[in-house]
């Protein structure tokens, strides 16, 4: 426990200097944010070696340093790449049919789509999905039964799949409490239907 509470004292010490330092390094705040956060995380794993150097703050501003050097390199060696290659492919918007059957998964309960994701986009087997999904082999068929039912009945009923206009703005809307993204992309809990 003194560890921790030398260390404490430590950061709290040291911290707004160094956030100061790593932005004028980085010259990003988010990413000086992110390098100084690493260097007091790789400080902290080494307390008991770094509370006994002669300037602790020291050390930590070499690493806050050579973390930075790091992001250059990543940064250099992206940017010869992208030379190289050139710039990427543009992105064509997706057909109607893809449209559809996206509008048609909505509709399901997220365990169907998860079921249907990963049986037919990633070709995996129903035991490796049980597995993966932590339920009963059983429980996985009817899931994609009844994922595949509810599929047929959706695509089958257009007013089911249509598409709606476009809206003036972005709607935004934030997650349930516990709620995890779903294969779709719409957050389990916040479901338009």
């Amino acid at each position: 426990m003194r560890d921790a509470e030398s260390f404490g004292e430590f950061y709290r010490s040291t911290s707004a200097r160094l956030m100061r330092y790593g932005y004028a390094v980085v010259g990003d705040l988010t990413e000086a944010q992110d390098v100084v956060q690493e260097a007091y995380t790789r400080a902290w794993q080494r307390w008991r070696t770094v509370a006994v150097h002669p300037h602790p703050e020291a050390w930590v501003r070499l690493v806050v340093t050579r973390l930075a050097t790091d992001r250059w390199r990543r940064l250099a060696r992206w940017h010869t790449v992208l030379h190289r290659t050139g710039p990427p492919e543009h992105v064509h918007p997706p057909n109607e049919d893809t449209v559809v059957v996206v509008a048609a998964l909505r509709r399901l309960p997220v365990t169907q789509r998860q079921a249907l994701a990963l049986h037919y986009l990633f070709d995996l087997p129903v035991a490796e999905i049980a597995e993966e999904t932590g339920v009963p082999v059983g429980t996985v068929t009817s899931w994609l039964s009844r994922g595949r039912a509810g599929l047929a009945e959706a695509l089958a009923d257009p007013a089911a799949t249509q598409v709606p206009p476009k809206q003036a703005g972005p709607r935004r809307s934030r997650p349930a409490a516990g709620a995890r993204p779903a294969v779709s992309g719409v957050w389990e809990g916040n479901r338009d239907e």
